[in-house]
């Protein structure tokens, strides 16, 4: 196993982007390995680390069908449903609270009582 080539910040080389900079393009690594690191040395703490990806073996980002549309649309959906009262809270129910904010402030007696 060979080691990845390491790049200072700001100093990659034409032709390597990361996956935010690939998105900016409208494309996705693809599958493909990654090619090099970037580091970004930080003060009294270890560098900011992201990786690189060759930009000519990128593919396009696929397209969002409505199909996928609907499928997201539901995801969301099912995350502002809240388990204890079952009502849509209006917003993503932080997954450290584990329900909506009325059925956490009601407390152990549940949403009815």
């Amino acid at each position: 196993m060979s080691t990845l080539p390491v790049y200072r910040w700001r100093f990659a080389p034409d032709g390597l982007a990361t996956r935010r900079q690939l998105r900016a393009q409208g494309l996705r690594p693809g599958g493909q390995d990654v090619a090099a690191q970037l580091e970004r040395p930080r003060r009294r703490r270890g560098p900011l680390v992201a990786y690189l990806y060759r930009v000519d073996l990128a593919k396009p980002v696929r397209p969002m069908t409505p199909d996928r549309w609907a499928a997201l649309a539901k995801a969301n959906d099912a995350r502002r449903l809240c388990p204890a009262c079952e009502r849509d809270a209006g917003y993503v129910i932080p997954t450290t609270l584990g329900t909506c904010v009325p059925c956490v402030d009601q407390g152990p007696q549940g949403a009815d009582g």
